[in-house]
């Protein structure tokens, strides 16, 4: 599986995946910090969500109570929302030169619903591409989070699981074997990290790859 060609716009797309419970959240609100301290213009956003119509279906993708919803439908919805996403925030911040920020992007959909779903990675893929116009992030920064201790993090507080954290650990391992094996495939787009790490060696990881994508 390959993207098309980077996007040539004149911003800078980093996007974070991961298994639920990684750390996604904390690295990226570490990383606008970081940037917007250095003067760059930053957006942060998230998938499923970051329009109206994209919060709109996060809700009904994510929450218990809506009913059955089936595989395909699950990735239709995810792929609906990336859409209004990419179309709506995404390529406008690109244009005006800022730095976007996403926590979670299209390899989620190939990892979620590629793999945990069983509706294969390249179907999933190609679906995604479309609804992107193949638009690709300048970096993927991925969160390497053992099933076990994703769900130790989720549980911690008082927040409930969602319908697909609440999945059981089996689905959470084939998750994490697809987004490693997406990071094997593509090396040069990925900068793996042990979610393991304190989140001040995390940030500074991430800060390190930066000059490689930005130069």
């Amino acid at each position: 599986m390959t993207f098309p060609l980077p996007h040539g716009l004149p911003g800078l797309f980093l996007a974070l995946e991961g298994g639920d419970g990684a750390g996604k959240s904390t690295q990226a609100a570490m990383l606008c910090r970081a940037l917007a301290d250095s003067g760059r213009t930053v957006v942060r956003t998230r998938e499923p969500g970051g329009t109206v119509i994209g919060e709109k279906l996060r809700s009904l993708v994510l929450e218990h109570g809506h009913g059955e919803i089936d595989a395909r439908t699950e990735a239709l919805l995810f792929a609906a929302s990336r859409a209004a996403h990419v179309q709506q925030v995404i390529v406008p911040a690109l244009e005006r030169g800022d730095v976007v920020v996403c926590d979670r992007y299209v390899d989620s959909s190939v990892a979620y619903q590629g793999a945990g779903r069983g509706l294969g990675a390249q179907a999933v893929l190609d679906v995604n591409l479309w609804a992107t116009d193949g638009l690709r992030p300048d970096l993927t920064v991925l969160l390497d989070v053992d099933p076990a201790e994703g769900r130790s993090r989720r549980t911690a507080g008082a927040a409930a699981e969602d319908r697909l954290e609440s999945e059981p650990d089996g689905f959470h391992a084939g998750i994490r074997s697809a987004f490693l094996d997406l990071a094997r495939q593509e090396p040069g787009r990925y900068l793996v990290l042990a979610a393991s790490d304190t989140p001040e060696e995390l940030h500074r990881a991430i800060l390190g790859a930066l000059p490689r994508v930005a130069a």
